[in-house]
């Protein structure tokens, strides 16, 4: 915007100065400004895609994805290119490039009969396999794509790591403690309630309870060491012992 605004003033500058007529070199620059527009157009941004960082065990294979967003359809001269750059090192090396329906996998470097191409350029995937990984894989793996005529875009990277035996994440960890801390939550409130439950059982039974047998056998002596008074219930031979 800021460049558009120069040319306009420059123009205007000039037209006065040289042919005192501004609204002829500022046609000529608004007609350069919109032919701008149409090639810019014809040439717009790529946006790759990949993940952040990989796990894996020694021994195991690795897929490593790169995708690709383009407002355009996907072109028949579609390329893919992976270069790799080892841990410690400042340079990266190409293993592989896709290209005009062909793949060209690395033949002399570190991967060597280990890699193997995996993805479906007409659906904008040009992931790869990496095979019987080791720990000399460490490092940093670079994806880039182009989609004539969108050429313009961002390479995206990937780190990987290599294991004996993959660490535990820290999520997962702070899940199993979140999970753990709920659970003695909950034990406790389920204690909680049968307790009281428990309790209030034990009060109702020592409040009211039911003797069966003749009126006669209500009396104190029956309930001595009970700590309850009886109360006989008329024309019943039942009595109620309550709480003295």
């Amino acid at each position: 915007m800021q460049l558009i605004q120069r040319l306009l003033y420059v123009a205007e500058q000039d037209s006065c100065r040289v042919f005192g007529k501004p609204g002829t070199t500022m046609l000529a620059v608004l007609v350069s400004i919109v032919s701008l527009g149409i090639v810019a157009q014809q040439c717009q941004a790529i946006v790759i895609y990949t993940s952040w960082e990989r796990h894996a065990l020694v021994g195991s294979d690795i897929r490593l994805s790169c995708s690709f967003f383009s407002w355009r359809w996907t072109s028949e001269d579609v390329t893919f290119s992976w270069t790799y750059r080892p841990d410690g090192s400042r340079d990266s090396i190409s293993i592989f490039h896709y290209t005009g329906g062909e793949a060209y996998l690395d033949n002399k470097g570190p991967f060597k009969d280990r890699l193997e191409f995996v993805g479906n350029p007409g659906r904008r995937d040009g992931s790869i396999l990496i095979k019987n990984l080791d720990f000399n894989d460490n490092g940093t793996f670079t994806c880039d794509a182009k989609n004539p005529p969108d050429i313009v875009g961002r390479p995206s990277s990937v780190r990987l790591l290599v294991f004996e035996k993959v660490p535990i994440q820290a999520g997962v960890i702070t899940g199993a403690i979140i999970g753990v801390v709920l659970g003695l939550l909950v034990l406790v409130v389920v204690i909680y309630y049968l307790m009281r439950f428990l309790v209030a059982r034990r009060v109702f039974s020592l409040n009211v309870r039911s003797v069966s047998g003749p009126a006669a056998l209500c009396r104190w002596a029956f309930c001595q060491g009970l700590e309850l008074r009886p109360e006989p219930i008329p024309g019943t031979d039942t009595c109620v012992a309550k709480l003295a």
